[in-house]
């Protein structure tokens, strides 16, 4: 909104004014040299700032790719993408209904966006008069209130940082805004946030509060050395629906995040 500004705060979403609106398509680009399918829109998600409060809605794309349509109750989309390798691969991708949405986005109990904080957006970005620091050119339009010392979240896929940055960057984006105080998550005491400084909440000889076959009658959240006994593992990996985690929002599971959680379990002492 104009003449408005985004608040900042180091370990939280950036506070946005009223009238401000979120926008998120989700697609599979396909572009990948020997693909032979198009790039395919799926839907696109909005979050609409309004009276201090957050609404969410979701629009489905059509089959001519030429407009998309309010969906309240989500929809299955049976399609196909191509993966970085160009290998082909069917999906079952589920388009969630409203209510649906605060599974992942809600903190004590209201709606919030998940991904715009400073630590993530904290990176270089291409502008008509050049590349530049994203957060340093907000702070030259005076769109974002003072951050001098934010700090920069690490790339989970880039095996150049260390094992540590990487894997508590990819627990912190997928399952953090869960597994966080006053997350949908709470009552677990997993905590998987980045700031988490205790062990035992991230879950290191950690017993489930619940037992049960989603357990695999495993005794930790992370067994330290033992990827395989760790219950983490075992969710991250398992597509069944009473198991899995995350427990929306997938039908695969993510071959690359999992070797990366399994690798950085393996390596703790």
């Amino acid at each position: 909104p104009k003449n408005k500004r985004l608040g900042y705060s180091p370990d939280k979403v950036l506070d946005f004014p009223n009238g401000s609106v979120l926008i998120k398509t989700f697609a599979y680009l396909n572009d990948h040299p020997e693909s032979r399918i198009d790039k395919q829109l799926l839907e696109t998600r909005l979050l609409i700032k309004k009276n201090d409060s957050w609404k969410n809605v979701s629009y489905i794309w059509n089959e001519k790719q030429d407009d998309a349509y309010l969906s309240i109750a989500g929809k299955t989309l049976n399609t196909a993408f191509v993966m970085e390798d160009g290998t082909e691969r069917t999906v079952r991708y589920r388009v969630p209904n409203i209510n649906q949405c605060k599974e992942c986005h809600q903190l004590n109990k209201e709606i919030q966006p998940i991904g715009p904080k400073v630590r993530n957006l904290n990176h270089k970005f291409s502008y008509s008069d050049g590349t530049m620091n994203q957060i340093k050119k907000w702070q030259l339009m005076k769109w974002i209130d003072s951050a001098d010392n934010y700090q920069t979240m690490a790339d989970w896929s880039n095996e150049d940082n260390d094992l540590e940055s990487r894997a508590r960057a990819y627990l912190d984006i997928n399952c953090g805004h869960c597994h966080i105080p006053g997350g949908s998550a709470d009552t677990t005491g997993l905590y998987l946030n980045l700031k988490e400084g205790s062990n035992m909440h991230i879950g290191i000889y950690k017993k489930p509060v619940a037992a049960g076959r989603a357990s695999n009658n495993l005794k930790y959240s992370i067994d330290p050395g033992n990827p395989n006994k760790s219950i983490l593992s075992f969710r991250m990996t398992s597509l069944d629906p009473g198991i899995m985690m995350p427990e929306s929002g997938r039908s695969l599971n993510h071959k690359e995040g999992v070797e990366l959680i399994e690798k950085w379990i393996k390596n703790m002492k």
